[in-house]
């Protein structure tokens, strides 16, 4: 089944669908995306290492869940939607802030997206899906931000875009 993403402009205005490959190829098209952040009561996130299967970025550590949303969904919907996907749970989420940005992710494709980050609260475990994940891990930001300094290959382009920022705001407002 053909996948869609949304394309949309600078100011995240719907512009239309695409392919979802073809929206990463020949410099990647501008298109709206998702980014989940879940945390625990101790502070720390949970991180996801990319399975060796994915299309991009495979192996890499990264956030607790990426994704697009489908047209016509709901950036927190969609969210939720992945969430269970990917790491086979659900938690209370709520959209923090969105940011357009460019990364080349290798295989010639290109995420050009405007990402809206999302934050939950969860202290359970993950039961990932292994066609997605193959393995996670909690963090506090402070080690994952070392962590990507001294190995920054290990890590998604889009995670160590917004790192700072989602300390930022989780320092003002939590999860």
């Amino acid at each position: 089944m053909e996948q869609l993403v949304i394309l949309v402009d600078k100011d995240d205005n719907v512009m239309g669908t695409e392919e979802k490959m073809k929206a990463h190829m020949n410099g990647g098209k501008l298109h709206r995306a998702l980014s989940v952040f879940v945390f625990n009561s101790n502070g720390e996130t949970m991180l996801q290492r990319r399975a060796l299967g994915k299309y991009h970025s495979k192996g890499q550590w990264s956030n607790t869940c990426c994704s697009h949303q489908m047209p016509g969904e709901q950036t927190v919907v969609a969210a939720h939607r992945r969430l269970k996907e990917e790491m086979g749970f659900d938690c209370a989420m709520h959209e923090v802030f969105s940011f357009p940005y460019k990364a080349d992710v290798g295989n010639g494709l290109t995420e050009q997206e405007y990402d809206h980050i999302v934050f939950g609260s969860y202290d359970g475990k993950a039961r990932p899906n292994k066609d997605e994940v193959m393995e996670w891990r909690w963090v506090s930001i402070p080690n994952l931000k070392a962590e990507i300094a001294s190995n920054p290959g290990g890590f998604t382009p889009w995670l160590k875009l917004m790192i700072n920022k989602v300390e930022e705001e989780y320092m003002k407002h939590g999860a």
